[in-house]
């Protein structure tokens, strides 16, 4: 079974690092303060209808039940106030399930494996790319979505609302901008608090624990055609360069200067990107689970002094994504992963 599945994840996974190039080179075009606005319902307008609790009176209350939102793409849409059956498309479906919301459509496939996927059921599989037709046999009352082929958006608007939405957004943005879209800002508010705090008491249960100031950490990891990457603004880093948490090397944090979500590698410059402690994270290809074995094998993988320390952690790297419920998991799995628990 899970060879079948494989190149369909490493079609995801490489579908995912391309869209997060598109995302990287359009989010310095877009000003964050658009998303922010968006979430807490500025800069957008309301279309109302009479409310049935209000029309019999004679007065002039009405309800809201549409609002204009403008995504990051710069498309204007009119979406429901509060939305009932999403359809949502993209690598970030655990921040629906964070703010307690359950599409009705998503591709399960990218759930697979994932630290949600026990709490995808009865959700309906659109699949990737995403099917029209099963889209529109689901009657949804907006569609959230990852890409950004305007030739899908085009189609995707003729069976309802559809916003394309910015998953690789840091986590407060997106959490907040999200929340908006649903209705849920409140929620939204609230677990961002909730994580702030649990996030705090990691760090300093792991510098309790033989943290030090100013320790420096990298993750890698291969993709195939044997395809070494360091990650930078994506998944487990996010978690690892924290305020309170473990510094980027130079190297790093060039990458992370540039807006990217991911860098490749080579093995002649290893060094200059490894840091006190290394990550890697295991991937789902059987070619690029063979790299991984001859990397830690190699003298220059050996030479490197976290390897001599013992400062190696591995952890699969579909455990790793961006979502607002992978990295609550990850807060309680980062101190098991580093023995300080």
């Amino acid at each position: 079974m899970n060879k079948v599945r494989q190149p369909f994840a490493v079609l995801c996974v490489l579908f995912l690092m391309t869209t997060l190039l598109l995302a990287c080179g359009n989010s310095g075009e877009q000003p964050a303060k658009n998303n922010a606005s968006n979430a807490t319902g500025n800069n957008t307008s309301a279309t109302t209808v009479p409310s049935p609790e209000t029309s019999d009176k004679g007065t002039n209350e009405t309800a809201a039940t549409t609002r204009s939102y403008t995504d990051y793409i710069g498309h204007t849409v009119e979406i429901p106030v509060n939305p009932k059956r999403v359809i949502y498309s993209g690598e970030t479906y655990g921040d629906l399930l964070a703010l307690g919301v359950q599409a009705v459509g998503y591709p399960l496939s990218m759930g697979e494996g994932q630290v949600f996927e026990d709490q995808l059921q009865g959700v309906e599989d659109v699949g990737f790319p995403i099917n029209l037709e099963k889209t529109l046999e689901l009657q949804p009352d907006l569609i959230i979505y990852a890409g950004t082929d305007e030739a899908d958006f085009e189609q995707l608007s003729k069976i309802a609302p559809t916003i394309i939405f910015d998953t690789f957004a840091p986590l407060k943005e997106r959490i907040l901008d999200i929340g908006g879209i649903l209705g849920k800002t409140t929620e939204a508010e609230a677990w961002l608090a909730k994580y702030k705090t649990s996030e705090d008491a990691m760090w300093e249960q792991l510098k309790a624990a033989g943290i030090k100031e100013g320790e420096t950490a990298s993750v890698f990891t291969y993709y195939p055609g044997d395809r070494l990457f360091v990650m930078a603004t994506t998944g487990l880093s996010q978690v690892l360069y924290g305020e309170n948490g473990f510094k980027p090397t130079p190297a790093i944090q060039k990458v992370l200067d540039e807006g990217m979500g991911f860098q490749e590698v080579s093995m002649e410059v290893l060094k200059e990107y490894a840091g006190d402690r290394i990550f890697i994270l295991t991937p789902v290809a059987d070619e690029a689970k063979q790299s991984t074995a001859t990397l830690l094998k190699s003298p220059i993988w050996k030479g490197l002094p976290a390897v001599k320390n013992g400062y190696v952690y591995i952890q699969d790297i579909m455990k790793t994504s961006s979502d607002a419920t992978t990295r609550e998991w990850l807060l309680d799995e980062l101190p098991q992963l580093l023995n300080m628990k």
